[in-house]
């Protein structure tokens, strides 16, 4: 896999990333995930399908442009007023779709991230697993801000991407979380994970999405 694979469609691109190492360097530190867990999301018209659970659905805004932008950039979006999460963008410029970055295990930089996500709440401890478990918390752990990464080549310092020569060897697949409405149910299988992995978020359907059993 490499920099032209992410000219494909995200559904394509997702499962492939998982694996994959992604370093995002600061002048206090780098610090580096293995991403264990990814999501879909298409824009407009990607595919034939409509997906009702992307920010792209509605087209182009201020907000998305960067998932609009060329691939293999990074969009950056401020979710729900609290924390930032990192999506990887696909597709060819124009198309719009993109992979969220659920979780990671930090395998350089554990100190630094862990600073970084003790500073959000009352404890220092944390727990390795927990560190990017969760996308606001990769954000948070890789130091990630919209007005500083959103836009930017993972192919170029600040980021830092090396795809693995082969997929995992076990993936597994199923719906999104929180993702309300059709588009998070289980005919929308667009998250993909390590199963077994201790860093891998807990499944949650969306407000008025079906319940479902809770993943690894």
């Amino acid at each position: 896999m490499i920099r032209e694979d992410f000219l494909r469609p995200a559904l394509e691109v997702a499962p492939q990333l998982l694996g994959a190492r992604l370093t995002v360097h600061a002048p206090e530190g780098p610090v580096a995930i293995r991403i264990t867990e990814v999501e879909a999301y298409h824009g407009v018209g990607v595919s034939g399908v409509h997906d009702a659970g992307s920010h792209a659905r509605n087209g182009r805004t201020e907000r998305n442009a960067s998932m609009f932008g060329p691939p293999a950039h990074a969009y950056v979006y401020f979710s729900y007023g609290i924390h930032f999460a990192l999506n990887l963008v696909c597709s060819p410029e124009g198309t719009a779709s993109g992979v969220l970055v659920r979780a990671g295990e930090v395998v350089a930089g554990a100190a630094l991230a862990a600073e970084r996500r003790s500073a959000r709440r009352s404890s220092a401890e944390l727990a390795a697993p927990h560190l990017a478990r969760g996308p606001g918390n990769v954000a948070q752990a890789l130091g990630i801000r919209r007005e500083t990464h959103d836009g930017l080549s993972l192919f170029a310092e600040p980021f830092a991407l090396e795809l693995p020569t082969g997929t995992a060897e076990r993936i597994a697949a199923g719906p999104r979380v929180g993702v309300a409405g059709t588009a998070g149910g289980p005919e929308f299988p667009w998250r993909f994970w390590i199963p077994g992995d201790p860093t891998v978020s807990t499944f949650r359907p969306g407000r008025n999405a079906p319940r479902l059993p809770r993943s690894a």
